[in-house]
């Protein structure tokens, strides 16, 4: 496993900076959050791909800013929207390439006009057939205001697509979704690549790791076992954390708890 930071963590900032000040401070891990087309111009894809060189940072995963009109484009009942996004979504997965990333992040539909499961993992799994020509791996992400956003419908969408089913598992939506991330990481198993990681409790339900009441170790622990691979990245608010000096204590936390387990889980030949 592979502790990491999105930059969605310093929204507003302008992507290309986030990313500067992450990898300033330490970080060599990393989710891209694209907020706009003109985030990843060729020019400033050059610029990150130049800090990310300097500085030995790594990018896992890209979570795209068309997920609000997911909805719009892949659930409606006009079939040119699917082409037109699934077009649109290439270009991204063009851009991932150049990052070395892997895994694309996908929302999905919103509960409020919802579809049935069939035709959910239908347009689901163009975008995720979509993806495998350049290599790249569509994630459910479990969203409290999507139709993702309920254990049940993960697991149903998990059965009927078998292994071309792969999830981002969301701390702070499960809790939203008053889910539990364990139950979730139980139910899905390896089929859980990528995790977004917040710690909750009483001061509320996206806090720095530390700050609050979830079994974050157990949690990471359990992960390992399904899938030691994945990489957990900190996404937190801008309004839930004081300055970058926090996200990069809980960035190191989260690297020491995981360089802990895989130390203990590792054979005596490689001690």
């Amino acid at each position: 496993m592979q502790a990491g930071v999105s930059t969605a963590c310093l929204y507003p900032q302008h992507l290309e900076e986030a990313l500067y000040d992450l990898a300033l401070n330490g970080v060599s891990h990393v989710e891209l959050f694209i907020n706009a087309d003109s985030d990843v111009t060729r020019e400033r894809v050059h610029t990150m791909k130049t800090i990310m060189e300097r500085y030995g940072v790594t990018c896992r995963s890209v979570h795209p800013f068309a997920c609000p009109i997911e909805p719009l484009m892949l659930f409606s009942s006009y079939d040119r929207r699917v082409d037109d996004m699934i077009d649109y979504y290439k270009r991204t997965f063009e851009i991932m390439n150049q990052f070395g990333a892997e895994i694309f992040v996908f929302h999905g539909n919103n509960q409020y006009v919802s579809v049935e499961p069939e035709l959910y993992c239908e347009r689901y799994l163009r975008l995720v057939n979509a993806g495998k020509e350049f290599g790249i791996t569509v994630a459910q992400e479990n969203v409290e205001r999507c139709q993702s956003g309920k254990l049940h419908f993960l697991r149903e969408i998990s059965r009927i697509l078998g292994d071309d089913a792969h999830f981002v598992l969301d701390v702070k939506q499960a809790v939203r979704a008053k889910e539990s991330p364990f139950n979730i990481l139980h139910m899905l198993g390896a089929r859980v690549i990528h995790v977004h990681i917040s710690d909750h409790g009483e001061k509320g339900d996206c806090l720095p790791l530390g700050a609050g009441e979830f079994r974050i170790r157990n949690f990471l622990e359990t992960l390992y076992q399904y899938s030691p691979d994945a990489s957990v990245m900190l996404e937190l608010y801008r309004s839930n954390f004081r300055g970058i000096s926090d996200l990069v204590g809980s960035y190191r936390m989260l690297g020491h708890i995981i360089a802990s387990i895989e130390k203990k889980d590792a054979p005596l030949s490689q001690m």
